[in-house]
C-alpha cells in the first residue's frame, strides 16, 4: 500500500492533517452541503491541476456537488434500484478506474432516503470504503450530521481513515477532525477556523472557542433523537401523525414500499386492505430493519382479505403472532462477517455457480451482531418453549410470476431445553435459510427467469407452529396446501374451479414435497369425499404411512410410523384422520382373525362439511381479490368436542396453465403407440413433436447398488445440461417418483437436473415396486408448471383402463448415451438416450376435453 501524501486544495489543511494520503477515505459530517461543496471543489480543482483521475459519483436528489468540467468524470447511478444493484455498480466503477483514482461522492444521507434505513447506508460505506482503500484511492464523502443513529456513525468512524466535523454560520466555517488514521500532531484534534486567507487556524483561546461551542449547541438543539435508526424515528413520527389524524398518503406509500413490497400489484392490494394500525403492529414485530419479504406479505394480506370479506368465519381462523427478521439484517450479516467481497464475486457470470458453495459454507459459520442477537433473545422469550418454524421470505418470493416454491429452506425449531440452546438452534436455522439462497435449485431458478442480477435480500418469517400436544408429540391435527384452481381432475364430473386440497395428518411437510412412501390425500372441493382411487386396497396402499411431528422430549423434528403412533393417540383424534380398511378386516375375520386394520386418510376432515365449505370460500375469495388463482398453506386443529380452527400460513399467486385447445388424437395402431393414458397427466400444449427420448429401465435401476443410484441422477443432470439451449424437445421416461429423496422409490434428481426436459413420464413397475406419486400441488409440481413441462403418470396397466405403455417400442432403437457421456460410470442399458430420426415423427397429443393423452410414431410427409 502506497501512503503517498496528496494535496487537498488547502495547504493549511494538508499541514493540519499531516496530509491526506493515497488510500484515505475522508468522511465529512456537515449540517449544510454547501460546506462540503467548498471542500470538494478545492480538492477537485487541485486534482485536475495535478492531472489526477478524478471521478464524481452522482446519485442523490440534492443539487450537484460538482458541475461538468474538463478533467472530471461524472458517473450517474440510481440507488432506488436496490442496495445490491447500486453497490455493485459503484464497485464496478471503482474496479474499472483502477489504482490511485480520486472520488467525490454525493451525500451518503441520501442513501438512507433511497433505502429507508441507516443500517443499509452504513452497510454501503462499510463495503465500499475497504475496496477504495485496496485500490489506493482518495475519496470524499459527505454525511448530514445528526441525521443518523449513533451506531451507524460509529460503524462509519471505525471503517474510514478520516472523519471530520464541519460547522458553519453565515460568516464562519470550522472543522474539527474526529479521526485521523495512522498519524498525529499536537493541534490535529483541535477545532480550526477558516480565516480570510483561506487558512485553517486552530482555536486555542476561550473567546474563539466560546463562539465555536455556541454554534455547536445551537445546532444540536435542532437534531432529532440519535439513539435510534432514522427509520425508527420516521415510524415514530408516522404513528404520531396517525394519532393526530394527519397521516398522509405519501407516508403510507413509503411505509408500504420500505416495509412490505415494491411490487405494484401487491402494493395496491395491501393499500386496499391493511390499515395504518396494521402497519404499526407489523413494525413492532420486526427484528432489525428492512422489508418483511414476499412470504410474510402474502400471509398478512390473505388474512386481512379474509377478515374483511369473510367476517362470518372469524371464530374459525386462528390468530397469528409471527415475527419478521427484516431484509436489512441479511446484508448486515454478510457485511459484518466480511463476506461482501465473495458475495460480489459470486454475482459474476463466470462465478455464479462455482463460488456459491464456498459462500454458502461461510454463511453457515457466520456470527450475528450483538444488537441482532439481543432482539433474537427477546423474541425467543416471547415464544418460550413453544415450537417455531423459521421460514424464508425473500424479496422475490411468493410474487406474481415467481413463486420460488421449495427453493429456499424452512427449519423447525423444537424450542426445548435452555434459553442458550434455543438461541443457538434459532441462529443456526436463520443461517441455513440465508445459505439456501445459494442452493443449485435457487440459483438456476433465478437465472432461468432473468433474476440472477436482481436484488434478492432474504427476510425471514418466524411463525409459531400451529398444533396440538399429544404427550411428547406436537403437531397439527391436519395440514396441507390448497389451490383455488385445480389442474388435476381424475374424473369429468369434478370442477377445476372448485379448487383442490393436498391434505395430510401432522405437520404439512409431507404435503409440499415428494415424499418417500407417503401419499397425501387429494381433495377436490366440489366433491371432497371422492378420490382418484377406486379399489379399497388402493386406498390403503396409496395412503399416508408416517406422521411428521415435533418430538418435544427429544427436542427435534421427527417422523413416526402411523401404525405405531396410532396406539398413542386419543380416540377422538384417530377417528378423524384414520379410516378402517373393511375389506382387509373382513378377510382376516373370514380366516379367524379379528383385528382392526386402519390407515391414514383424513376422512373425518373431508367429511366435515363446514370445514370444507370454509376452505373453499377462502380460496375463492382470495382468488377474486388477487385476480388470479392462488395457493395457500394451512393447518387444521380440532379439540375433543369437534371444534376446529384453521391457521392460514401462506398465500401466493398460483402459476397455472391456460389449457390449450384439445387436439384430436389420430387413430394410430397400438403397436405404434409409445403410451396412452387417461386423466393422469397435466400440461398446456395439445401437440408436441419429440426430438430426444431418455429412458431409464426400472429393473436395471432396481438391481443397481444403492450407493450407485445417486450417480444416475447426476447422469440425467449431465444430459439435461448437454441439451440446454438446443431447442430440442426432450422426453424423460423414468420409473417411480422423479425427485424423491429415497432412491429405492425413484431417481433422486433435483429440479435443476430435469429443467430442460419438455415432457416427464413416470411409470409403474409393480414387480420391483416403483409407483408414481401423483404429487399435484407439491413444490415439484409448481416447478413443472412454471417451466411449462408436460407431466404424465403411467399407472399399473393391468388395473387401469385405457392405459398403454409399449416398452418394446424402443427396443430396436440405438442409444447415443456414449456420445454424450463417453466415460459412462454405469452400464449403458440402465439409461438410454434415443434421437428421433428425421424420417419419422414421435408426437405427443393431448385431448383435454376427454382427458386422454397419447404418444406415437408417424411417418413424415
Amino acid at each position: 500500500m502506497n501512503f503517498k501524501p496528496i494535496k487537498s486544495g488547502f495547504s493549511s489543511l494538508d499541514n493540519l492533517l499531516d496530509n491526506i494520503r493515497l488510500g484515505d477515505n475522508v468522511v465529512m459530517q456537515v449540517n449544510d452541503l454547501t460546506d462540503f461543496k467548498k471542500m470538494a471543489l478545492a480538492f477537485t480543482k487541485q486534482a485536475i491541476l495535478d492531472n489526477r483521475n478524478i471521478n464524481y459519483i452522482r446519485f442523490a436528489q440534492h443539487p450537484p456537488i460538482l458541475d461538468v468540467q474538463t478533467g472530471l468524470k461524472i458517473h450517474t447511478l440510481n440507488p432506488t434500484l436496490g442496495f445490491e444493484t447500486f453497490t455493485i455498480a459503484v464497485h464496478d466503477i471503482i474496479e474499472r478506474e483502477g489504482f490511485d483514482a480520486f472520488y467525490v461522492f454525493d451525500c451518503l444521507s441520501d442513501l438512507q432516503v433511497a433505502w429507508s434505513t441507516d443500517l443499509m447506508m452504513g452497510n454501503f460505506f462499510c463495503v465500499t470504503c475497504p475496496f477504495l482503500f485496496e485500490l489506493n484511492t482518495v475519496a470524499y464523502f459527505p454525511v448530514i450530521r445528526g441525521h443518523h443513529d449513533y451506531s451507524t456513525i460509529a460503524r462509519i468512524q471505525e471503517t474510514t481513515q478520516l472523519l471530520i466535523n464541519i460547522y458553519s454560520n453565515s460568516t464562519e466555517l470550522y472543522i474539527h477532525p474526529l479521526k485521523v488514521w495512522n498519524r498525529y500532531s499536537a493541534d490535529m484534534f483541535l477545532p480550526h477556523k477558516l480565516d480570510s486567507n483561506n487558512d485553517f487556524i486552530p482555536l486555542t483561546n476561550s473567546v474563539d472557542l466560546a463562539d465555536y461551542y455556541n454554534l455547536i449547541h445551537l445546532e444540536q438543539e435542532s437534531h432529532a433523537e440519535q439513539n435510534i435508526d432514522s427509520y425508527e424515528r420516521f415510524f415514530k413520527q408516522a404513528k404520531k401523525s396517525f394519532q393526530e389524524d394527519s397521516l398522509t398518503q405519501n407516508t403510507i406509500m413509503k411505509i408500504t414500499k420500505s416495509m412490505m413490497t415494491t411490487n405494484k400489484k401487491m402494493s395496491t392490494m395491501i393499500s386496499n386492505n391493511l390499515s395504518p394500525n396494521d402497519f404499526f403492529n407489523i413494525k413492532e414485530r420486526i427484528i432489525g430493519t428492512g422489508a418483511i419479504g414476499g412470504k410474510s406479505c402474502g400471509m398478512l394480506l390473505a388474512r386481512k382479505i379474509i377478515e374483511k370479506h369473510l367476517p362470518q368465519y372469524s371464530n374459525y381462523i386462528e390468530p397469528h403472532d409471527s415475527f419478521y427478521i427484516g431484509s436489512d439484517v441479511f446484508y448486515f450479516f454478510i457485511v459484518e462477517n466480511k463476506l461482501w467481497k465473495i458475495h460480489i464475486a459470486q454475482k459474476k457470470k463466470e462465478n455464479y455457480f462455482t463460488i456459491a458453495k464456498k459462500l454458502s459454507a461461510a454463511i453457515l459459520k457466520g456470527k450475528f451482531p450483538q444488537s441482532i442477537q439481543n432482539q433474537f433473545k427477546r423474541m425467543l422469550e416471547y415464544f418460550g418453549q413453544i415450537p417455531i418454524i423459521v421460514r424464508s421470505s425473500s424479496f422475490l418470493e411468493d410474487n406474481f410470476g415467481s413463486a420460488f416454491a421449495g427453493k429456499y429452506e424452512s427449519v423447525f425449531c423444537a424450542n426445548g431445553f435452555s434459553p442458550e440452546e434455543r438461541l443457538e438452534a434459532f441462529e443456526n436455522a436463520v443461517r441455513i435459510v440465508y445459505a439456501s439462497t445459494l442452493s443449485q435449485s435457487a440459483l438456476e431458478y433465478r437465472q432461468k427467469r432473468g433474476m440472477d442480477k436482481s436484488d434478492e435480500q432474504m427476510a425471514i418469517l418466524v411463525q409459531r407452529v400451529s398444533g396440538t400436544k399429544f404427550d411428547n408429540i406436537f403437531m397439527p391435527c391436519a395440514a396441507g396446501v390448497g389451490f383455488s384452481y385445480s389442474l388435476y381432475r381424475w374424473s369429468n364430473d369434478l370442477s377445476a374451479e372448485a379448487g383442490l386440497l393436498r391434505l395430510v395428518a401432522g405437520l404439512g411437510t409431507k404435503a409440499v414435497e415428494r415424499t418417500d412412501k407417503d401419499y397425501p390425500r387429494l381433495v377436490n372441493l366440489d366433491r371432497p369425499e371422492q378420490t382418484n382411487l377406486i379399489q379399497e386396497k388402493d386406498k390403503h396402499t396409496y395412503s399416508q404411512k408416517t406422521f411428521d411431528v415435533i418430538n418435544i422430549a427429544k427436542n427435534l423434528f421427527e417422523e413416526f410410523d402411523a401404525k405405531e403412533l396410532l396406539t398413542q393417540l386419543p380416540k377422538w383424534y384417530s377417528d378423524i384422520v384414520f379410516e378402517h380398511d373393511y375389506e382387509a378386516e373382513r378377510y382376516l375375520s373370514d380366516n379367524g382373525q379379528y383385528q382392526a386394520v386402519q390407515f391414514l386418510s383424513c376422512l373425518g376432515v373431508v367429511q366435515n362439511k363446514l370445514l370444507i365449505e370454509i376452505l373453499k370460500n377462502i380460496l375463492q375469495t382470495l382468488q377474486t381479490h388477487y385476480q388470479t388463482p392462488v395457493d395457500i398453506e394451512y393447518t387444521i386443529n380440532f379439540n375433543p368436542e369437534g371444534k376446529f380452527v384453521i391457521n392460514l400460513l401462506q398465500c401466493r399467486p398460483l402459476t397455472v396453465w391456460e389449457t390449450a385447445t384439445s387436439q384430436k388424437i389420430p387413430d394410430i395402431p397400438n403397436q405404434k403407440k409409445l403410451f396412452e393414458v387417461s386423466n393422469t397427466f397435466m400440461g398446456n400444449t395439445a401437440k408436441i413433436d419429440i426430438d430426444i427420448i431418455v429412458y431409464i429401465d426400472a429393473k436395471k435401476y432396481y438391481e443397481l447398488k444403492y450407493s450407485k443410484k445417486a450417480t444416475l441422477a447426476n447422469i440425467i443432470g449431465t444430459i439435461n445440461r448437454h441439451y440446454k439451449n438446443s431447442q430440442k424437445n426432450l422426453l424423460l421416461i423414468t420409473p417411480g417418483r422423479i425427485g424423491t429423496t429415497s432412491p429405492e422409490l425413484g431417481i433422486p434428481v433435483t429440479f435443476s437436473d430435469i429443467s430442460n426436459f419438455r415432457i416427464i413420464v413416470e411409470y409403474t413397475d409393480a414387480e420391483v415396486g416403483f409407483v408414481p406419486e401423483l404429487s399435484f400441488g407439491s413444490h415439484m409440481f409448481q416447478d413443472l408448471v412454471e417451466s411449462n413441462i408436460f407431466y404424465i403418470a403411467i399407472m399399473d396397466t393391468t388395473n387401469q383402463k385405457n392405459t398403454i405403455f409399449n416398452q418394446t417400442f424402443l427396443k430396436n432403437k440405438n442409444s447415443i448415451i456414449k456420445n454424450i457421456i463417453p466415460n459412462l460410470e454405469l452400464p449403458d442399458d440402465i439409461i438410454m438416450v434415443y434421437e428421433i430420426s428425421k424420417n419419422s415423427l414421435l408426437t405427443l397429443y393431448a385431448d383435454f376435453q376427454n382427458r386422454i393423452t397419447a404418444c406415437g410414431e408417424f411417418s413424415s410427409k
